[in-house]
């Protein structure tokens, strides 16, 4: 379907996850084909950070179809052409054990001492694709860029005119994997410590009523960690969603007590707001934490095929809903005491 002049007007928010940023890729993908909903701005951090300049400078040289094509290209590029694993494997046998000891050396040594010239593919990927003085002049859509003020651990918003490359690197700066971003004198970390994503620019500096959260991490997971691995990818995701959970218990609460207040500017910016989910947590669950290191090409694109599904399935059950309601319960998901997740409807996983 092609954009028409009846097509609804939606923010997305874009959650960071590494190469799990391939199952946003997906989404994106299908949204960009569907043509029902066009966006007003996007708030992004790390790998949702590159989607979101991604999808700007495609639509800015080109439309949907420019925008597609810009994702596909960027992704592509930044697949490792492996080996492919065997019909009944996930991934080659080699692959777990060889990132397991590349994690185990990250939590050993700095990036200073492992990386101490700072190369990072990201750079050469993204600069290629993404014209910033074009975005910072005549952004197609608004940009909200999170990074972390070291020095400070405040939130920094890198919006679509003042975005440089260097801004975007900051937002996927892993203090683990990659120098600090040095921008005008000030050093910033990834953006997932302080907003992953940023959700308030989207409901106080935009006029669509309508926000599309495209999640990569867990909403929930069944069971306790039990062995040190498990407690310590449970522990960063907590940790890199905790923003995200507080924001949006803000908004839940904030929401649920309008009716005894005074309809102020805020009150009526919340009861016009509408929010809605797309994320595939069964096939998250599935995937152990040193995934977000994988690039290989089949498990990338296994993530974006995915993403179309899972944004297929949002747009067939849940399209009608934008301009009119939320799509979620947000007090059940984001309430003092959230008693279930999103339903995967099927995902495959």
């Amino acid at each position: 379907m092609t954009e028409t002049t009846s097509a609804k007007r939606v923010n997305l928010a874009l959650q960071g996850g590494g190469a799990h940023g391939a199952f946003t890729w997906g989404v994106l993908d299908r949204l960009l084909e569907d043509g029902r909903l066009q966006f007003e701005a996007v708030s992004g951090t790390s790998a949702g950070a590159v989607n979101a300049v991604l999808l700007a400078a495609g639509l800015a040289e080109g439309g949907r179809e420019a925008a597609r094509a810009r994702l596909r290209q960027f992704w592509h590029g930044a697949a490792l052409k492996l080996p492919l694993p065997a019909a009944h494997e996930a991934e080659p046998p080699w692959l777990a054990p060889a990132m397991r000891g590349t994690m185990a050396l990250l939590n050993v040594f700095s990036p200073y001492q492992l990386n101490p010239m700072d190369f990072n593919p990201l750079r050469a990927l993204i600069s290629e694709r993404v014209d910033f003085r074009r975005l910072q002049a005549h952004s197609p859509v608004r940009l909200f860029i999170a990074a972390t003020h070291v020095r400070t651990g405040r939130l920094r918003l890198f919006t679509e005119d003042e975005l440089t490359l260097e801004a975007v690197l900051a937002s996927t700066s892993l203090p683990t994997l990659h120098h600090a971003v040095t921008i005008d004198g000030e050093a910033y970390w990834d953006g997932g410590f302080t907003a992953n994503p940023a959700i308030f620019p989207l409901i106080y500096d935009c006029d669509a009523a309508d926000i599309v959260a495209v999640l990569l991490l867990p909403l929930a997971r069944a069971e306790v960690p039990r062995d040190a691995d498990a407690i310590r990818a449970r522990e960063a995701e907590i940790a890199f969603s905790a923003s995200f959970m507080r924001e949006m218990r803000l908004v839940a609460e904030a929401r649920r007590r309008t009716a005894r207040w005074p309809l102020g500017r805020l009150e009526r910016l919340l009861r016009k707001s509408h929010f809605h989910i797309i994320q595939g947590d069964a096939l998250m669950r599935s995937l152990a934490a040193h995934s977000r290191l994988n690039t290989q090409q089949e498990f990338l694109e296994h993530l974006f095929r995915q993403g179309r599904v899972q944004a297929g399935r949002w747009l067939e059950q849940h399209c009608h809903t934008v301009g009119r309601a939320d799509s979620v319960d947000l007090n059940a998901l984001f309430g003092e005491w959230p008693t279930r997740i999103v339903p995967d409807e099927g995902d495959a996983g």
